[in-house]
């Protein structure tokens, strides 16, 4: 989310969510913080959306939970959009409001142009957005495919006029910088998939995102083409599908679409299973056919079955597990790294630079990237001819003063990611996270004691639970010790000698040891044994009762 504010107005540039990484254990989602917006919500104006993209549409149930601001955006954007919406029951209240390519509009003082881009997505737009202090590009995100398979070509004489006209400040998306050339248009991969469905001498199955429109397109051609009926697997997938098809961005042949129990019945070489699960998603329909565990599709010897995605990193090894899998089971398995099944939606370098030399901008800021994608374009755009004293190169939370003539960097604001996981909405933070990964790396072992509240003796006790430390049931002996161990400490403390598991010593009082004491006492005792005798450091949690 990028946030734009002049006098009294401010208007939001998508609002989307990240997926979490290895270092999220047990989170759903990522989204932005909404601090700043909820302190100035009486000058949010509405938010304006790119392109259809969960990292650029997936956080607005949780905005319009919280705020009732329009939202307007490319009518694909807005179809899917409106289903996280009625997944949320805010559908019927939410304002949405469809923008058209070149149909301009205001809200409060921006004047808001959309700009056709090509992505790997329909529908695609960018922004030409005029300010009192002059007119600002955002790209979202794009690529300059010459020859998209919707015909709907980047606007570039727009850009180009913008251009002559005078751009204070371009925003252009940096995800590819790293790419030298140009990226392949998006027809070069349906040749190339258009090769290996002729050559299949079973049944494909394909799997792809399912927001990328054009691929299900050339998918679906080829599948009709070769005499094929297909069949959608996959909630998101059948979504996307319906919605594309309803507002004419799909063309979906009379018969083509199967459930997929029909399609099974059909001889192999006959069929084509159009499948989420690119990223080798444990519960994905894909890992379930990998696993030999699908109710309806058996993977056989003669099947092809295609990973038509960009691996996402961090999901490698889930990928490279599927595919295993999928070998195991006499498959012939393509994907990114071993054929050319699929391109980028980002621009790379030279059309990074062709955007600049189109737009032109006195100010220049690299967005959509980690760090090093933004650095990077900054560098291209001075090498453009962008003054080094122009590029911005910011990060989250930083803001940027533009006048006529000048920029300045503002203090930062306190931004950070929310967290959500199942109906929690930010109250899992670095504390929690931290905890989750100790007890991932080294477990967690509980141990108990139950005291007298009036004499302060021991009745029951000490008893050990262990989670992901050792396997009780083939531990006894080890908690048995670590239990000697324990009372040990416990008689020390009290001044008895200590007992033995075959004799253990009568209650007695600790005393002066209040109960956040003999907790500690129970965690330093227990701690020290684990790490001297096996070099573990689990998470120790001691339970003090009364009775």
């Amino acid at each position: 989310m990028m946030a734009l504010e002049t006098g009294g107005d401010l208007i939001a540039v998508d609002c989307g969510l990240m997926f979490p990484d290895d270092e999220m254990p047990g989170i759903d989602y990522a989204i932005p913080d909404f601090s700043y917006l909820r302190a100035t919500r009486d000058h949010l104006r509405g938010v304006i959306l790119t392109h259809a993209h969960e990292d650029h549409i997936g956080a607005l149930p949780y905005l319009l939970h919280e705020l009732d601001v329009p939202v307007f955006g490319p009518r694909m954007a807005l179809a899917l959009a409106g289903e996280r919406l009625r997944e949320h029951g805010l559908l019927e209240r939410a304002r949405l409001h469809p923008v058209e390519p070149r149909r301009a509009f205001t809200l409060g003082a921006f004047r808001i142009e959309p700009l056709r881009v090509t992505h790997s997505v329909v529908d695609g737009l960018g922004y030409g957005i005029e300010t009192p202090v002059g007119t600002l590009v955002h790209t979202g995100d794009f690529k300059l495919d010459p020859h998209p398979i919707d015909g709907e070509r980047s606007d570039y004489h727009r850009l180009a006029e913008l251009g002559e006209r005078g751009v204070l400040c371009l925003m252009a998306d940096s995800t590819n910088v790293d790419r030298p050339g140009t990226t392949p248009s998006e027809r070069e991969v349906g040749k190339a998939l258009a090769e290996r469905f002729r050559r299949a001498p079973g049944r494909i199955i394909l799997a792809t995102f399912a927001s990328h429109v054009h691929r299900v397109q050339q998918v679906l051609d080829l599948a009709n083409a070769l005499g094929r009926r297909v069949a959608l697997v996959g909630r998101s997938m059948e979504t996307t599908v319906r919605l594309a098809s309803e507002l004419g961005y799909l063309r979906v042949p009379d018969g083509l679409i199967l459930p997929l129990e029909d399609l099974t019945n059909l001889p192999a070489h006959r069929q084509v299973i159009l499948s989420t699960g690119s990223q080798g998603e444990p519960n994905s329909a894909l890992a379930l056919m990998a696993q030999d565990e699908h109710k309806y599709v058996r993977v056989t010897e003669g099947d092809l079955v295609v990973l038509s995605a960009r691996i996402i990193p961090g999901h490698e090894r889930t990928v490279t597990r599927v595919v295993n899998q999928l070998l195991r089971l006499g498959a012939e398995v393509l994907w990114e790294q071993v054929a050319f099944v699929h391109v980028s939606g980002h621009a790379s370098q030279d059309e990074l630079r062709l955007m600049l030399n189109l737009v032109r901008p006195q100010f220049f800021i690299p967005v959509h990237g980690e760090y090093r994608h933004l650095l990077a374009h900054g560098r291209l755009a001075k090498d453009a001819g962008v003054p080094a004293e122009r590029v911005l190169v910011i990060e989250d939370g930083q803001g940027v003063a533009l006048t006529k003539a000048a920029a300045r960097l503002l203090q930062r604001l306190p931004v950070d990611r929310v967290l959500v996981d199942g109906k929690g909405i930010g109250d899992v933070g670095h504390v929690v996270l931290r905890d989750r990964q100790l007890l991932a790396e080294a477990g967690m072992v509980v141990v108990a004691v139950t005291v007298d509240r009036r004499t302060g003796e021991i009745v029951a006790g000490p008893e050990i639970v262990s989670r992901g430390w050792v396997y009780e049931r083939e531990s006894e002996a080890v908690l048995a010790e670590a239990k000697a161990v324990l009372r040990e400490a416990l008689a020390a403390r009290s001044g008895e000698e200590p007992s033995s598991p075959e004799t253990p010593a009568p209650p007695s009082p600790l005393t002066g040891l209040t109960k956040d004491e003999l907790a500690a006492l129970l965690r330093g005792t227990l701690r020290r044994f684990i790490t001297q005798r096996y070099e573990r450091k689990p998470i120790v949690l001691p339970i003090v009762l009364e009775a």
